[in-house]
């Protein structure tokens, strides 16, 4: 058993110790908060992608299209190429640069994880530079629900 080695009258001596129990249970309380507040964050929810009303850019003097058809099968420019031979038929029509930009057009009815997987052939192809191409929203485009547009308010 220890015995103090120095002794004093005072019994209101001052205690020298860091007493982590209100630490332990704050940090509890936080781990119960973000365990709780973890799944809440995560919001799983179908979209609907819209028709984009954005200024369209210029287009190139020869542009590049790579097409997904509604079948699934793929064209570089008018002509129809597979799966395997779209780098070959990319090379032929930029000359082997892979810095040319390739505009990606795809039938609506194509599935998104088909126009992943010729994304990720192109990438896979050295072809980074890519345009996905749309319809030009006009008069087609629902109008922007200025509620979501965000402000600044002053300070």
């Amino acid at each position: 058993m220890a015995a103090p080695l120095h002794e004093s009258d005072d019994e209101l001596s001052e205690q020298h110790e860091i007493n982590v129990t209100p630490f332990i249970d704050v940090m509890l309380v936080l781990l119960i908060i973000f365990m709780v507040a973890a799944p809440l964050s995560t919001v799983d929810i179908p979209v609907e992608l819209p028709v984009s009303s954005a200024k369209p850019q210029p287009r190139p003097d020869k542009p590049v299209f790579v097409t997904i058809k509604a079948d699934n099968s793929l064209a570089v420019g008018e002509t129809a190429v597979s799966g395997p031979g779209l780098i070959g038929a990319l090379d032929a029509a930029t000359l082997a640069n892979r810095e040319t930009r390739l505009f990606l057009r795809a039938d609506k009815s194509v599935q998104y994880g088909e126009l992943m997987r010729v994304m990720d052939l192109l990438r896979m192809g050295g072809y980074l530079k890519v345009g996905l191409v749309g319809l030009e929203g006009g008069a087609a485009a629902p109008p922007i629900d200025q509620s979501l547009v965000p402000t600044k308010e002053p300070r």
